[in-house]
C-alpha cells in the first residue's frame, strides 16, 4: 500500500496564499491531489497543513486532512523529516504496517503528471538498492565555476583547485563532469527507510529525469504569472477532472 503526502504550509513570503491561488479556475493545490487520485497509487492522498482554510480546500478536491499540523512543523525553516514523521503518525489512516511507500508532492509543482508519478514508482520499486527516489534535473550552475567572498571580498574558489589543472574555472563548462540538481518536484520513499535512517530519503537515492516542465517551480508572482501564460498557450500542460 502506497500514500501520498502534500504539505502546504499557510505561510508563504514571495507569493501570499500561492497554494490556493486560482490556477485555471481551480487552486494550485488542486492539481496535486486530482493528480495523485487518478494516478491510482495510492490508498490515502493526504494534506499536510496548518491551515483551516487549506484544509477545506483539501478536503473539497478529495484529499483527507484528520489534524492539522503543528505550528512548530510549519515555520521557514522546519526541515521535512518533522512534518512527515507528523503525518505518519497523525494523518495517517491506515496502519502503517501495510505502508510500502510515501510519496511526497508539493503543491507548487503542478505540472506532474500521473503517468511520471507511475513510471517513478515502478523505477524505485526495480531498484531495490535504493532508499528513495528523487527527480531531477541537469544544472548548468556546477561549483566548478563558484567562488566564496571572505570579509575583504576576496574571491576563494568554492572547490579545492588544489588537484586541477587548469582549476576548474578556468576550463570550459561542458568539459567538467555533468551535475544534477534535485527539483523537489517528485519524491517516493520506502517507509522502512524513513523509520529507519529518520530521514525522508534514506542512505541510497535514486535519481530520476523530471521531464519537461513537469519540474516548474512557482515561488514568486513572475513564475505564476509564466505559468498562466504556458497554460494559456497549451492547456493540455495541465491535467485533472474536475
Amino acid at each position: 500500500m502506497n500514500v501520498a503526502l502534500i504539505p502546504v504550509r499557510s505561510g508563504s513570503k514571495r507569493l501570499p496564499n500561492k497554494n490556493i491561488k486560482l490556477l485555471n479556475g481551480h487552486p494550485l493545490l488542486s492539481y496535486s491531489i486530482v493528480s495523485a487520485i487518478e494516478s491510482g497509487l495510492f490508498a490515502e492522498v493526504i494534506v499536510s497543513t496548518d491551515s483551516e482554510e487549506i484544509a477545506a480546500v483539501a478536503n473539497h478536491y478529495g484529499a483527507s486532512v484528520p489534524v492539522l499540523r503543528p505550528s512548530e512543523y510549519a515555520e521557514d525553516l522546519s526541515c521535512d523529516t518533522d512534518w512527515v514523521k507528523h503525518a505518519l503518525e497523525f494523518l495517517v489512516q491506515n496502519s502503517l504496517e501495510k505502508v510500502e511507500y510515501v510519496a511526497i508532492l508539493r503543491p507548487t509543482r503542478p505540472l506532474r503528471r500521473k503517468t511520471t508519478m507511475v513510471k517513478a514508482l515502478q523505477s524505485l520499486q526495480e531498484n531495490s538498492w535504493a532508499d528513495s527516489l528523487r527527480a531531477m534535473q541537469l544544472t548548468d550552475k556546477h561549483p566548478g565555476k563558484m567562488w566564496k567572498l571572505d570579509t575583504e571580498n576576496m574571491a576563494i574558489p568554492y572547490l579545492d583547485q588544489s588537484h586541477e589543472n587548469p582549476p576548474t574555472h578556468d576550463r570550459p563548462t561542458q568539459s567538467l563532469p555533468k551535475l544534477w540538481i534535485q527539483n523537489a518536484s517528485l519524491e517516493i520513499a520506502r517507509l522502512r527507510a524513513i523509520l529507519e535512517t529518520n530521514s525522508i530519503s534514506g542512505r541510497a537515492v535514486l535519481g530520476f529525469e523530471m521531464p519537461g516542465l513537469e519540474g516548474f517551480d512557482i515561488n514568486s508572482i513572475g513564475d505564476f504569472e509564466y505559468l498562466e501564460y504556458l497554460v494559456a498557450k497549451n492547456k493540455d500542460l495541465i491535467q485533472g477532472v474536475f
